[in-house]
C-alpha cells in the first residue's frame, strides 16, 4: 500500500495499493504474491533535499544518480516526491544534471521476462521522456514512457519488434496519477489509476542493453539533431517488476 503522511511519503510493497489521484482515493494494481510478481527496484523518492542518491528501497541495491538540477524533497497535493522543471524543447545546450540516472544492470533489463513499470506522476505540460532504458539507436532494443501532448505513452522495443500503446485522455491535470506498463509474452497494457487504458497483443522479443536507466529524458543527446526531450512535472515514486 501507499502510505501517504504530511510532508513524507512511504512506499510498502502489496496486492493492491490505494492511491491519491485527483482528490479521491483509486485502486491501482501492484506488486504481490498472487500476480506472481517480484520488486526489481522501487524507488520512493522521499529523500531530503539536496539529495544525490535516489535510494532503492527493494533491497536490491539499484540506487541512482540525481541531477543537481532535479528539485527533492517536494511536497504537493498529499505526496512528497522529485521535480524536474521546464525546459525548452530542443533548444541547446544539453542539460544532464536533469536526469536522474541509475547505472546499468541486467536486472533492469526486461530480457524475455513479464515486466512491468509503474510510475506515480504529475504534471501540467505535455511533452518528454518520463523514464526509459535505452534510446531508439539502442542495440539490443529498449523501453520508454513518454507524455506527447499530455497523452502517456508506453513503449518496448526487442528483437523481434516494438509495441507502442497509448492512453486516450490527457492527464497533465495537475492531480496525482499511477501509470503502470506491462509487457508480458502476449502483449503490452497500460493502465491509468487502476484502468485499463490501452492494450496491443504480440511478443516484443528479448530486451537487452548496457545502457543506463534514465528518469527525466535520454543520456545521449545534443539538442541539435537528436532532442533530449527532457520531462517536466513531478514524481513520487517509480517501481519496476518482473516475473
Amino acid at each position: 500500500m501507499v502510505s501517504l503522511t504530511p510532508g513524507r511519503r512511504v512506499l510498502v510493497v502489496a496486492a493492491t495499493a490505494a492511491v491519491l489521484t485527483g482528490g479521491s482515493t483509486a485502486l491501482a494494481t501492484a506488486t504481490g504474491a498472487s500476480t506472481g510478481y517480484y520488486p526489481v527496484a522501487t524507488w520512493s523518492m522521499n529523500e531530503d533535499s539536496g539529495a544525490h542518491t535516489m535510494i532503492d528501497n527493494s533491497g536490491n541495491g539499484q540506487h541512482g544518480t540525481i541531477g543537481s538540477e532535479v528539485i527533492t524533497d517536494v511536497g504537493v497535493r498529499g505526496a512528497t516526491g522529485y521535480r524536474f522543471t521546464r525546459l525548452q524543447p530542443d533548444r541547446p545546450p544539453t542539460h544532464p544534471r536533469h536526469l536522474v540516472t541509475v547505472a546499468d544492470s541486467s536486472a533492469l533489463d526486461p530480457g524475455s521476462r513479464d515486466y512491468a513499470v509503474t510510475i506515480r506522476l504529475r504534471t501540467t505540460y505535455q511533452f518528454g521522456n518520463i523514464i526509459q532504458k535505452g534510446q531508439a539507436t539502442a542495440s539490443g532494443g529498449n523501453f520508454k514512457f513518454q507524455i506527447p501532448n499530455g497523452i502517456v505513452q508506453c513503449l518496448f522495443r526487442g528483437s523481434n519488434g516494438t509495441i507502442i500503446v497509448q492512453a486516450s485522455r490527457r492527464i497533465n491535470d495537475g492531480w496525482w496519477h499511477v501509470v503502470r506498463c506491462e509487457r508480458t509474452g502476449s502483449g503490452v497494457a497500460l493502465t491509468i489509476d487502476g484502468r485499463t487504458a490501452a492494450r496491443r497483443g504480440g511478443w516484443t522479443g528479448p530486451i537487452s542493453n548496457g545502457w543506463p536507466l534514465s528518469i527525466g529524458g535520454k543520456t545521449d543527446c545534443d539538442q541539435r539533431d537528436v532532442g533530449c526531450d527532457y520531462y517536466a512535472g513531478d514524481i513520487d515514486w517509480v517501481e519496476i517488476e518482473a516475473r
